[in-house]
């Protein structure tokens, strides 16, 4: 999980010898950079601890490019750099940018109280009454009158929690801020990311990162937070036998406040509304450009939507949005070549560097270059493996069309026209479908594009296929599930799941270039490859309403319809679209008792079975609705 693994990088960094310099960037950075800490005070009188890169360069003014994280500004002390030159950072340092990172209030060495995904305030009174975009406004503030040499320009980027803070940011309302860009940032915790999608919990994510997140922080310390000993690395294992919710709490322990703040709002009330960003994205000022991955296994919601409630609220504000083929933060990666076995093509990171992000900053943070150059939307379409610039997003030339689930495991774009027919399997949650088919501890990355013949071939998944594709369908936008389903108990979970079946002698070109050469997909076999494309799961008692749960009436259908995260991929001619239905997907999410109740009270004997059905026939049709570009 990248958020737990920012929080082992960051321990990591403690090391005095871990940003020693060991290459010729890395020496470059040392002989043209000093590294100031300081203690920057908030209006309330904290006190947030901040590291400064300065450019020795004082020939001309610099702009400020600030990160502000709850996962350590670290390594801590003025003699040890962190290592900007490893990625596209390095091309920041060549251009004299002053890199700033902060530790957020209560985190690290920063002076306070932490607090989880702490709401906005659009009405703050005095100086007591502070959320991160007043902490934001009084750093920028502290920095362009105290930092010798910059320009009056700031700029604010971070991905994961770090782009929950730049959204933050974007808040502000400060006058020298002028660019902004969240990448796969923290959105709504409780409908798409990280925690909870449309109320289901997942739990592989969340309980990892918060046995070694949030711990009790006294006082500032440099001293990174301790884990538990699990007893198996096998973590299907893992959470089957800990079993309900109430075990992980008692894991858990009382320390950790935001945990059991999740129990005790297990619907959507205001609570989780105050934490849902988008409510406050109006009159966004700084030039946006919101980043995000299609293949983000934690973030994915959170790009599409803070780009799309920005165009909503917003119209006004310079916003451009941009994804690419990439698992959590790989934009920041210098390979960006593939994800598990499927390839792009080209290395899609390092076009996103040099092409987006850094002529976006250097254009309104030093006026340099053409922003002009950069599209309203910028999206990468996997598939036919192409960059599509865009004038918005989704594009004005996409059409909605259902595409219909028929009896014998078919799948067409006509309407069924048969009687009495429907799919059934038993969901039985002794024995949950596992969201990917091998043997792991930590949720992995891959899963978002990996091989779903494991769950074709299991009796408890219902699986629909087209036949061979004759021209080539290229979805951009929302995906909607249209089910009319059915169960013997009073809930139960769906999880729909697109998928573009390679043909059955499908084989990539092989390149002469080491880094493919290194690609999995060199051995593994892609012959009838079955990509998951996009999947979203719907935990069934909210079909209706996110605030007010509502049972099933056992064995009577009722309509569950939801939508799964954008999507950009152009299924090619000779390949097959493929739509799962299951009602488990773990350990990625908690198991459902599949019984109508407060699951985070379930105990260990509330589990039953249930007996699924999925309608398609005239009276009951079940469908997907695509976004095809016409």
């Amino acid at each position: 999980m990248r958020k737990w693994l920012l929080l082992a990088c960051a321990t990591l960094f403690l090391l005095p010898t871990a940003c020693k310099a060991v290459n010729q960037d890395s020496l470059w950075m040392y002989e043209h950079y000093t590294k100031k800490e300081l203690y920057i005070p908030m209006r309330d009188g904290v006190k947030l601890f901040t590291s400064v890169y300065l450019p020795k360069d004082q020939s001309e003014k610099h702009p400020i490019l600030m990160t502000r994280t709850p996962y350590s500004c670290a390594p801590y002390g003025e003699n040890d750099f962190r290592p900007y030159y490893k990625n596209h950072f390095n091309t920041y340092l060549k251009e004299g940018y002053i890199i700033v990172t902060q530790d957020v209030r209560g985190t690290w060495m920063s002076e306070g109280q932490f607090v989880n995904v702490r709401p906005f305030n659009p009405a703050k009174k005095g100086k007591k009454e502070i959320d991160e975009a007043s902490d934001t406004y009084d750093t920028i503030d502290w920095l362009v009158k105290n930092i010798t040499g910059n320009n009056g320009n700031v700029g604010v980027l971070g991905t994961s929690y770090p782009g929950f803070y730049s959204t933050m940011a974007a808040l502000s309302g400060h006058p020298a801020l002028k660019a902004v860009s969240p990448q796969a940032p923290v959105t709504d915790w409780f409908i798409g990311d990280d925690f909870h999608h449309n109320g289901a919990f997942f739990i592989s994510d969340a309980f990892s990162f918060y046995t070694v997140f949030d711990q009790p922080h006294p006082k500032p310390t440099t001293v990174g937070p301790k884990g538990i000993n699990y007893y198996t690395h096998d973590n299907y294992k893992y959470y089957l036998e800990t079993g309900a919710l109430p075990n992980f709490a008692k894991i858990i322990g009382d320390s950790v406040a935001f945990w059991q703040e999740m129990y005790d709002h297990p619907t959507y009330d205001a609570w989780w509304k105050a934490r849902n960003v988008r409510n406050f994205l109006q009159n966004v000022k700084p030039a946006m450009l919101i980043v995000g991955g299609l293949f983000d296994a934690e973030d994915c919601f959170g790009a599409w939507n803070t780009y799309k409630a920005i165009e909503e609220k917003s119209p006004g504000t310079n916003n451009r949005l941009v994804m690419g083929p990439w698992y959590h933060g790989q934009w920041g990666s210098t390979d960006g070549t593939h994800l598990g076995n499927v390839r792009f093509g080209s290395n899609t990171s390092e076009y996103y560097a040099n092409n987006i992000e850094i002529p976006f900053f250097n254009y309104y943070l030093k006026g340099k270059g053409q922003a002009a150059g950069i599209a309203e939307a910028t999206i990468f379409f996997t598939g036919e493996n192409k960059w599509r610039q865009l004038p918005k997003w989704p594009p004005a030339n996409v059409e909605e069309q259902p595409v219909y689930l028929q009896e014998d495991g078919k799948l067409a774009f006509t309407k069924p026209s048969v009687s009495n027919s429907f799919s059934e399997y038993v969901s039985d949650p002794a024995k949950p479908v596992p969201y990917t088919e091998d043997v792991h501890f930590n949720r992995t990355i891959n899963y978002m594009t990996d091989d779903q013949r494991f769950a074709a071939r299991r009796p408890d998944v219902a699986v629909f296929e087209s036949d061979v594709l004759n021209n080539d369908i290229t979805l951009a936008g929302p995906v909607v599930a249209d089910l009319i389903a059915s169960t013997s108990t009073t809930d139960a979970d769906f999880i729909v799941k697109v998928i573009d079946v390679f043909p059955n002698d499908f084989k990539y070109e092989e390149d002469a270039s080491s880094e493919h050469r290194r690609v999995p997909s060199a051995t593994y076999p892609m012959g009838g490859y079955q990509m998951l494309v996009r999947a979203e799961i719907m935990r069934g008692k909210f079909r209706n309403s996110l605030e007010n749960p509502e049972a099933f009436v056992p064995n009577q259908p009722a309509s569950v319809k939801f939508t799964l995260p954008d999507v950009a991929h152009t299924f090619q001619k000779g390949h097959r679209m493929m739509i799962q239905v299951q009602s488990s997907w773990f350990p990625l999410v908690d198991r459902n008792p599949q019984q109508f109740m407060d699951i985070y009270k379930a105990t260990d004997k509330d589990f039953k079975k249930a007996t699924i059905r999925i309608y398609h026939d005239a009276q009951h049709p079940s469908s997907v609705i695509l976004p095809i570009v016409k």
